[in-house]
C-alpha cells in the first residue's frame, strides 16, 4: 500500500529567499499554539521581512531550517549567540508536522551547535500559560526560570533634551563600537552585543541610545523602531538589549529613552524586565511603566544565566 513520504530534510541555512516560507510556518504555527491555548479567532501576523532580515543574519550559521520530500519548509529555530549567551527563538514546526519528534530533534540541534560555539548560558523564552511547551522542554532538559516581563510606557510629549545616538558617532563608530563592548564585558563577562549593534545599524531598522558620565560610557540600549508585523505603522520602540554600570546609569539611560522614543514619533516604549533585576523592575513600576506581557525563561541544566555582581544587563530573547 502507497503511503506518502513523511521523511524531514535538515538542519540547513535559510536565505532572505525563505522568509515567504519563514512566515508562513510562523503564523501558521503560532495561530495553532494559541487557538489550543484557549485563544481561538486569535490570528498571528506575518513578521515584517526586515525583522526576519535581521533575525537570520544576527543567527547566521545557528539559523536553522528543516524541509519535507517536496523541499517545503516544515520547521525552523533561529539561534542566537552573544559571545557567551546563548539562547534560541523563534522556533516552530508547521502544525501538521507536529507530534513526529521534530521539534526535539530541532532544539537538541540548536543546544549542540551552542554548545560548539562555547555558550556558557543557553536557554529560551516561552508563554507561562503554555504548560504544554513547559512540559515538552523540560523532558529536553530546560529548567523554569525567572519571568521575562514586557513593561510599556507612554512617550512622553516633547520632553526636552537630544539623546546620544551610535548612529551619530561618524568617526568615532568603532571607538563607540569598543566601548559598548567593554562595558558589557565589564557588568558580565563574555556577553557581547558587537554584532547585533552593528546590524541594527546596517539594516536601519533602530538604534543604541548611549549615556555616559564624565565623558566614559555608564549604559547603552539597543532598540528598534521598524514595526515588528508586516503591514503595521511604527508605534514602538522596543529596547533589546540594555547595559547600564548601575542604578544612577539605569535612570539616565531611561531618561534618554524617552527623547529618542520622541525623536523616532512613536507612541511607547517596550522594555522587556528580566525579573531577577528586582530593583529595576520596581523603579519601572514607580515610572509608571505598565505590565504588557510575560515570558517564561527556561534555561539547559548546566547552562545557567548569570547575574552581574554590579550593574543591569537585560538581554531580550526575542526579536
Amino acid at each position: 500500500m502507497w503511503r506518502p513520504d513523511r521523511s524531514v530534510r535538515g538542519p540547513h541555512r535559510p536565505t532572505i529567499r525563505d522568509i515567504d516560507s519563514l512566515n508562513r510556518v510562523f503564523a501558521d504555527a503560532f495561530t495553532d499554539r494559541y487557538s489550543r491555548d484557549g485563544l481561538v479567532g486569535v490570528r498571528v501576523p506575518q513578521l515584517n521581512s526586515l525583522v526576519w532580515r535581521y533575525a537570520l543574519e544576527d543567527a547566521g550559521d545557528g539559523s536553522m531550517i528543516w524541509r519535507d520530500a517536496d523541499g517545503h519548509m516544515v520547521a525552523f529555530n533561529m539561534v542566537h549567540r552573544s559571545g557567551t549567551e546563548g539562547w534560541m527563538g523563534p522556533l516552530a514546526v508547521r502544525p501538521d508536522r507536529q507530534g513526529e519528534g521534530l521539534g526535539s530533534a530541532m532544539v537538541r540541534s540548536g543546544i549542540e551547535w551552542l554548545r560548539s560555539q562555547g555558550a556558557t548560558t543557553i536557554g529560551l523564552e516561552t508563554m507561562p500559560r503554555t504548560v504544554d511547551n513547559i512540559g515538552f522542554y523540560s523532558r529536553i532538559g530546560l529548567i523554569p526560570s525567572h519571568l521575562t516581563v514586557t513593561l510599556v510606557h507612554d512617550v512622553a510629549r516633547r520632553p526636552a533634551g537630544v539623546p546620544e545616538l551610535l548612529s551619530g558617532a561618524g568617526s568615532s563608530w568603532g571607538a563607540c563600537i569598543d566601548e559598548c563592548r567593554e562595558l558589557s564585558d565589564r557588568v558580565l563577562p563574555g556577553v557581547d552585543f558587537t554584532r547585533e549593534l552593528a546590524l541594527t545599524r546596517e539594516l536601519r531598522i533602530g538604534d543604541t541610545t548611549l549615556v555616559r558620565e564624565g565623558g566614559a560610557l555608564a549604559g547603552f540600549a539597543l532598540w528598534h523602531s521598524t514595526p515588528l508585523a508586516a503591514g503595521r505603522p511604527k508605534d514602538e520602540l522596543r529596547v533589546l538589549k540594555l547595559v547600564a554600570s548601575g542604578p544612577a546609569a539605569f535612570e539616565r539611560l531611561l531618561q534618554a529613552l524617552q527623547l529618542s522614543a520622541s525623536a523616532e514619533r512613536v507612541q511607547r516604549i517596550a522594555i522587556r524586565c528580566q525579573t531577577e533585576f528586582r530593583s529595576a523592575y520596581l523603579r519601572l513600576i514607580e515610572l509608571g511603566y505598565r505590565v504588557h506581557w510575560t515570558d517564561l525563561r527556561m534555561l539547559l541544566d548546566g547552562y545557567p544565566q548569570r547575574i552581574p555582581s554590579e550593574g543591569i544587563l537585560m538581554s531580550n530573547w526575542e526579536i
